[in-house]
């Protein structure tokens, strides 16, 4: 099995960039985004000489590092509100958009085959729905033999943005989910077990028989495990893949949030997939080392330019060049103590 691990890439800023030396650039947050921020570090050094080195410790853990200040920019699925941004001096964009799955391990039962709606989903992680021959998922599964054995619910341990997007999706299907449940990075789970990050979970799930959990979908790609349909507000049942995560998209109002925190689960369309969900960078806005702030900045225009086709190959949605285009005019907002301009 392939579990991801953390990144890291040695490097010396060049002077022709830099008038200063740099130390590494470092980042740390988010396991949601990390697949696509490794092969972008990876790129990034082959095309500049230039290194990031990210950290999958979860967006709990990336929002605290970068208020900290332990960490060059943070990373979180779980948009900081207006109030926090403000609070802890912080700029927020969004860095590329992905679709969280609920995978599982049934024996005779392959990646895909599996229907769920959202409140079956529901019922299952609040642990009203037990076993995987219960009447409410045979309804939905009919040319499916399941057995009947205890469900496995997998959840994450750690403060998880991944966490925040399925909670709140869960919260909008169910009722009883949001009145009993409720959203957050961190829940208490009436069921299950936790495992840390997406690579945790991902583990769990590979080698528990009859157990479900849910990751980013390039985590149950990689490590060769079987992701389920689900339905999703219209009603169609659809399967996790680029086109899906883009159409659930396609209607985000960047600007109708702070720091273009949009939330995009349970969003309209026959072909939307449900648990959609964008990732952001948190940066301060007044940078004690300016050159470390634009070696940010630098990597994640790069990404913008150049890391669309790594982006897709690995089932993310690359982010529209019209908000790329506003994003590098809000790093006008980033500036060193002494009130000049980071990113000109």
């Amino acid at each position: 099995m392939r579990v991801f691990k953390q990144i890291s890439v040695g490097f010396a800023l060049s002077a022709a960039v830099f008038a200063v030396q740099a130390a590494d650039v470092t980042g740390a947050g988010a396991s949601f985004p990390y697949p696509v921020y490794a092969k972008w570090a990876s790129d990034y050094k082959a095309a500049t000489n230039n290194a990031v080195n990210y950290q999958s410790i979860g967006s709990g853990g990336g929002q605290q590092q970068i208020i900290a200040k332990t960490v060059d920019f943070g990373a979180s699925d779980d948009p900081m509100s207006g109030a926090d941004l403000d609070k802890n001096g912080l700029l927020q964009f969004p860095a590329v958009i992905g679709g969280t799955v609920a995978v599982v391990n049934i024996d005779g039962v392959p990646a895909g085959k599996l229907k769920l709606s959202g409140q079956v989903l529901a019922d299952i992680f609040q642990g009203k729905v037990k076993k995987w021959d219960d009447a409410a998922i045979k309804k939905l599964n009919g040319d499916i033999k399941l057995p009947s054995a205890d469900i496995i619910v997998v959840h994450r341990s750690d403060g998880s943005g991944t966490t925040f997007g399925w909670t709140n999706y869960l919260s909008k299907v169910s009722a009883s989910w949001k009145a009993e449940v409720g959203e957050g990075k961190s829940v208490k789970w009436p069921v299950g077990q936790g495992g840390k990050g997406n690579e945790g979970v991902a583990a769990y799930v590979g080698q528990l028989k009859n157990s479900i959990g849910y990751v980013e979908y390039a985590y149950a790609k990689q490590n060769k495990l079987a992701w389920t349909q689900l339905e999703n507000k219209d009603g169609k049942f659809v399967q996790p893949e680029q086109k899906a995560f883009a159409a659930a998209a396609a209607n985000a109002d960047w600007k109708s949030a702070p720091g273009m925190g949009v939330v995009l689960t349970n969003e309209p369309g026959a072909a939307s997939w449900p648990v959609t969900s964008a990732t952001f960078i948190l940066v301060h806005k007044v940078q004690d080392k300016p050159v470390q702030g634009k070696a940010v900045l630098s990597f994640f225009d790069w990404a913008f330019k150049s890391g669309q086709q790594a982006a897709e190959a690995l089932d993310y949605v690359p982010l529209p060049e019209a908000v790329t285009t506003e994003i590098r005019a809000s790093w006008k907002e980033i500036k060193g103590a002494d009130g000049k301009a980071v990113w000109q």
